[in-house]
């Protein structure tokens, strides 16, 4: 293949050596030469690529306002560009823009797939259960969930070889569809909320757990007699108040209940409507006896607690050397990861308690 260089033909100088040439060069000649640089060589630096070809002298300092009228002036007295199609107005030189059409996607009722109206009207007839048994006769195992796929498979007798007989598996049958399956409603608390409330009262034995999740009509003042009664109980162990509409002012007899409390393990009011400083004083209230080991508050009206409650109850649990558990939703990843490495530790020490209990006995 021929080498050019400016339509010249380079072969009559491959055999030549370069230092040889440019000895032969004038200085003209080699500041010719290299003034054909490449400006987009990123081997060479930024100042070799594009020389100053500046050779006249300079006229004075720079005076930049004197230097824009100049150019203004120059600009004027120079003649425009000789145009290849002369301005003519009301017409358009040159290609008019269009813009590029945009096609929409297809929707699903663009979509065809040219079938015939006999089979058209199959499909359009055809049950669930139909479209499965189709879906699997063709071929397209991943419309198929796993049941319907292991359906459409059995077991058969085929040819052993002569050790016994040897099975193997075949698509066979029609793939079956799950059809939904009835899941009855949970039914209502039917707790009697009077009754238990003198139950903690009366400070009964039998009463271990008391649960009155999801109970909508609990009034206020129901709130406090089961506060007032839970100061001196002693053998109520978990309580639950769950989605029950609580508000502020029915948790906050519950404060100074936990405080007298000592046989509580387990305080429950998620999904209600206390706010920040709400459950910030119920956190707060653990600290007195740390009988509480399993805390939930999670889920409130206000869902964003912020961070100064955030980092108040992280400060607060990390304090609690008994708590196990503890359900609220932290938004600052500090108070998250502070809360989570104080709970591990103590159901650390809680277990190796545990197993030195076990090894002395």
């Amino acid at each position: 293949m021929t080498t050019k260089l400016f339509g010249r033909d380079l072969a009559e100088y491959e055999g030549m050596d370069v230092e040889e040439m440019l000895e032969t060069l004038s200085p003209e000649e080699i500041e010719e030469l290299n003034n054909y640089v490449d400006p987009d060589n990123s081997y060479l630096p930024a100042n070799e690529r594009c020389r100053d070809q500046t050779t006249k002298a300079p006229t004075g300092k720079y005076n930049r306002e004197k230097l824009m009228k100049y150019i203004e002036k120059k600009a004027k007295e120079d003649k425009d560009w000789d145009e290849a199609v002369p301005y003519a107005p009301g017409t358009t030189r040159g290609k008019k823009f269009q813009p590029k059409e945009v096609t929409p996607p297809p929707s699903k009722d663009d979509i065809g797939f040219g079938v015939d109206d006999e089979y058209e009207q199959a499909l359009d007839g055809a049950t669930e259960e139909d479209l499965v048994d189709l879906a699997a006769i063709l071929g397209l195992h991943g419309m198929l969930n796993q049941t319907q796929y292991q359906a459409a498979y059995e077991t058969v007798k085929g040819d052993g070889d002569g050790d016994g007989e040897k099975k193997q598996t075949k698509f066979h049958a029609i793939a079956k569809a799950d059809m939904p399956k009835f899941m009855p409603p949970e039914p209502d608390n039917d707790t009697d909320v009077e009754g238990s409330i003198e139950k903690v009262k009366n400070n009964d034995s039998s009463l271990k757990e008391l649960n009155w999740n999801n109970i909508r009509n609990i009034s206020i003042e129901k709130f406090h007699q089961l506060a007032e009664a839970l100061r001196t109980n002693t053998h109520l162990e978990s309580l639950t108040l769950a989605n029950t509409r609580m508000t502020d002012h029915a948790a906050k007899p519950f404060v100074k209940a936990l405080e007298e409390n000592k046989s509580l393990r387990v305080f429950n009011v998620e999904t209600n409507y206390l706010a920040g400083d709400t459950v910030v004083e119920l956190v707060r209230a653990l600290l007195a006896n740390k009988t509480v080991l399993e805390f939930r508050a999670a889920n409130q009206s206000p869902s964003v607690l912020g961070q100064k409650v955030e980092m108040e109850i992280a400060k607060l649990v990390i304090a609690n050397p008994e708590l196990l558990r503890l359900g609220i939703s932290f938004e600052i990843a500090g108070a998250r990861v502070r809360t989570h490495e104080h709970l591990q530790r103590n159901n650390d020490k809680l277990r190796l308690k545990r197993k030195a209990q076990l090894y002395s006995s």
